[in-house]
């Protein structure tokens, strides 16, 4: 009875070391790779597969994945004759596909695909490619409405910001074009300003920093609304739009024609002061002309 024990303990001692040599190419599966990990442990598990296909699947540690066989077609380029063991298995450079060295190496960050994907808050993506198509040319380079024009009290002429958008509006139509910001808002004791990026047809046109004064904290919202307008019509000035009203000539001969000066009071403090006014307007509060 000892030595039917004995050799039976002996059996299972030998049938355990066999098990153990023919699972050990399993191991390298645990290591951690560190690069390309999803990539090398599909093909090594490829490869492995092949040689340790006849093992029972109750001794495998590891088991193969999921589609692996649909897979196999990858390790075509090895010779016949070669060792399938891990040792001498080194994935090529061609097994591994962009794609997927791009989501390894750069987890969780999207890489932009197309036009529409586009980081606007650093990307300069389709500036001067191509020019626009001639109807929306037409549009944005016709001649400025004169009866759109207005005059501020200090003289400065300007075509208000609604008009741009319009401008805008008929030539991309409404969702073909918008404004990107390209920083934080910039605040200083009585100015804030912030950077802009005009992109139109998915492509970027222009880059321009708006800015507006405030007087009170309360005004903050409404003077960052002010700022992103003033950035609308900077940018615009490189489609053209209104170019007019960057020119001293014109300037001088629209004021010379349409506008004029007047003496006026203000209803307030009763000071009287020069101001600007078109000459088919009105003198509006809080002045009085006199």
């Amino acid at each position: 009875m000892s030595w039917f024990i004995k050799g039976s303990r002996l059996q299972k001692i030998a049938f355990s070391s066999i098990i153990q040599q023919r699972t050990r190419v399993i191991k390298p599966l645990d290591i951690n790779l560190t690069r390309h990990n999803n990539v090398v442990k599909i093909l090594i598990q490829q490869s492995l597969y092949s040689t340790n296909f006849s093992l029972s699947q109750e001794h495998v540690d590891n088991p193969p994945l999921k589609g692996e066989h649909e897979n196999a077609s990858l390790l075509s380029n090895k010779s016949k004759n070669e060792s399938d063991s891990p040792a001498s298995f080194v994935p090529t450079q061609e097994f591994i596909s962009n794609d997927l060295l791009n989501n390894d190496n750069q987890k969780g960050q999207v890489q932009p695909d197309n036009k529409f994907e586009q980081d606007w808050s650093k990307s300069f993506f389709g500036l001067s490619t191509k020019a626009f198509p001639q109807e929306a040319a037409n549009i944005l380079l016709a001649p400025v409405n004169i009866h759109d024009i207005e005059c501020k009290p200090d003289g400065m002429i300007y075509l208000p910001e609604i008009k741009y958008r319009r401008i805008l509006n008929k030539a991309f139509g409404p969702g073909g074009w918008g404004l990107a910001p390209r920083g934080e808002n910039s605040v200083s004791p009585r100015n804030i300003s912030r950077e802009y990026a005009l992109v139109c047809d998915g492509r970027l046109v222009s880059v321009s920093r708006g800015e507006q004064e405030y007087f009170d904290p309360s005004g903050l919202a409404t003077a960052s609304e002010g700022a992103k307008s003033n950035a609308l019509m900077r940018c615009c000035k490189d489609l053209g739009i209104a170019s007019e009203l960057w020119d001293p000539t014109f300037i001088r001969d629209f004021k010379k024609k349409y506008c004029m000066e007047v003496f006026v009071e203000h209803v307030v403090n009763k000071k009287r002061r020069k101001i600007w006014v078109r000459k088919d307007k009105e003198v509006e509060y809080p002045f009085v002309r006199v």
